[in-house]
């Protein structure tokens, strides 16, 4: 590091990221994390959740309010819509790691004690917080990749991802080094916003049956 230029200006995780140990060990040096400005702002560090041989990865955008206040990723009305969808599909809940490809909540407040809008990660940030999910997925090494919503894919597979023309299909692609194989889906938070609720939910339900099958 030269001179007195903080960790966070340099915009990467790396030096962070322990280079031996599984799932407590990162989840324990993740939380000193400064490897970008969001760190300052935030309550805590929100890493991923689940099993080290879990057979699906999840992967989300970034926490939201409550996740940044509790510390554990999909805890909010998203992740509780999630469980249901997942369920529903064929896939067991308990059985899923999930995460999310930034992991401090980015937000906006238009002054102390209202409420914190949750404000989308750009490029920068995502690529700065690569190297988390690219020590997650080679410590679980699960067999499928759930993508959830437009940043997971850009952070999984660069800027030019739109999860409207690939949602529900099963991608086959090399991420951080290793073969994958994904099926993008909207964001459940997405469908909580939606105006039709019921049918942005049987979108997700349907794409979610997608990787139940893919898993056998």
């Amino acid at each position: 590091m030269v001179g007195t230029k903080a960790p966070e200006d340099a915009y990467t995780a790396e030096p962070f990221v322990p280079g031996r140990g599984g799932l407590p060990a990162l989840r324990r040096a993740a939380a000193e994390c400064r490897g970008c400005p969001l760190h300052r702002d935030a309550t805590q560090t929100v890493f991923g959740a689940g099993n080290t041989d879990a057979r699906v990865m999840l992967v989300g955008e970034q926490p939201g309010d409550q996740e940044d206040r509790q510390g554990k990723p999909f805890v909010g009305p998203a992740g509780r819509l999630l469980d249901r969808a997942l369920e529903e599909a064929g896939i067991d809940p308990a059985e899923a790691y999930v995460t999310n490809a930034v992991k401090h909540f980015k937000f906006t407040q238009a002054e102390p004690r209202k409420r914190r809008i949750h404000k989308a990660p750009n490029l920068r940030e995502m690529t700065a917080c690569g190297p988390w999910l690219a020590a997650e997925l080679a410590v679980v090494e699960p067999e499928l990749i759930v993508v959830l919503g437009a940043t997971a894919g850009k952070a999984l597979l660069g800027s030019s991802f739109r999860v409207t023309q690939v949602r529900g299909t099963l991608l086959e692609e090399e991420i951080h080094g290793r073969p994958e194989r994904l099926v993008p889906t909207v964001h459940p938070s997405s469908v909580l916003r939606a105006d039709d609720r019921e049918a942005a939910y049987r979108g997700l339900l349907s794409d979610l049956k997608v990787a139940a099958q893919a898993l056998g």
